[in-house]
């Protein structure tokens, strides 16, 4: 995630002791007693790399529990995301006033069946992306993009988006996204400058598609 970021953001990636490391207590009080071990997993990795990456910010080990719908509650004065797929987890951190709001996603890299497309791509986005190079599945870099979108978005608006809220333009020679809100969300969003256009980074290997995008203090 390092490479899709500005330097302000602080980022850590899960080692393989992160999986099983400490929690808080206000962590632990997150899971419940019939979470899965998969879900563990994943939830004790995602905080400790949060704790870590706001170490890297100068701040001293802070709980980052989860709120009703799963998100991340971040301490005062910090943004941040977390993200989690097969064998990768990443944390974002950032001061409030260097960084507005920041979303990252990993998704493996793998072609989308029909189905899943029409879920998450608009037909703009499913008919651009048949005209890009082969060897790389666009739908799935779509896909991460809109999550790290909507990670962006949730903290700013307070509402959530849908997959067809975004319209996302993929370039590859730049390793970029733009994104488009639709003008109805922005209309019903409570809050008075809701952003309108999201702009990130991309990268894909033969596992992974990795996505990020960041706002700036207006």
């Amino acid at each position: 995630m390092r490479d899709l970021l500005p330097p302000a953001v602080a980022v850590a990636v899960a080692g393989p002791a992160d999986w099983t490391g400490e929690l808080l207590p206000a962590e632990r009080a997150c899971l419940t007693e019939r979470a899965v071990q998969s879900r563990r997993r994943d939830f004790t990795a995602g905080r400790v790399c949060a704790r870590r990456a706001m170490s890297t910010l100068g701040l001293p080990p802070i709980a980052v529990p989860a709120a009703a719908d799963r998100s991340p509650v971040w301490p005062a004065g910090v943004v941040g995301a977390i993200t989690h797929t097969s064998g990768y987890c990443a944390a974002v951190a950032a001061r409030v006033g260097e960084i507005r709001s920041v979303g990252i996603d990993a998704e493996g890299h793998q072609e989308l069946n029909a189905g899943v497309r029409r879920l998450v791509c608009l037909p703009e986005e499913d008919e651009r992306c048949a005209r890009l190079p082969a060897g790389t599945s666009w739908p799935a870099v779509v896909f991460s993009a809109k999550e790290s979108i909507y990670k962006v978005w949730h903290p700013v608006v307070g509402t959530w988006l849908g997959f067809h809220d975004a319209l996302v333009e993929l370039d590859p020679d730049a390793g970029t996204f733009t994104a488009r809100i639709a003008p109805a969300r922005l209309d019903a969003a409570p809050v008075a400058d809701p952003p309108a256009l999201v702009t990130g980074r991309f990268a894909v290997d033969d596992a992974l598609v990795r996505t990020a995008a960041v706002l700036l203090p207006l």
